[in-house]
């Protein structure tokens, strides 16, 4: 495998957030960058330079701020507009 493409670094940056649990691809599972031998759920870059960022968050993690920082790491990497969507959010229980 090559250099990681962009949806894979944003992807690395969002996850290492704390409070996020990981990406999620959606109610339908539409949400997801395609690149060549993989899908990168939960990271959709769109034509017009805006990037959707949709997460799943712990349990007592602050939505407002984690979603700030989430959107700060992945403009880090990509630049220009980012959306972030909180799908989840779960339990410690619920989320191993």
């Amino acid at each position: 495998m090559g250099e990681p493409d962009q949806a894979d670094l944003i992807a690395d940056a969002v996850t290492a957030v704390p409070g996020v649990v990981g990406l999620h691809a959606g109610m339908f599972g539409e949400v997801a960058t395609y690149l060549p031998g993989h899908r990168v759920a939960g990271i959709r870059t769109n034509p017009d330079g805006v990037t959707e960022v949709h997460v799943t968050l712990r349990y007592g993690t602050p939505v407002r701020d984690t979603a700030a920082r989430v959107r700060d790491a992945a403009a880090a990497v990509v630049g220009g507009v980012v959306d972030v969507t909180v799908e989840d959010v779960v339990t410690e229980t619920s989320a191993s």
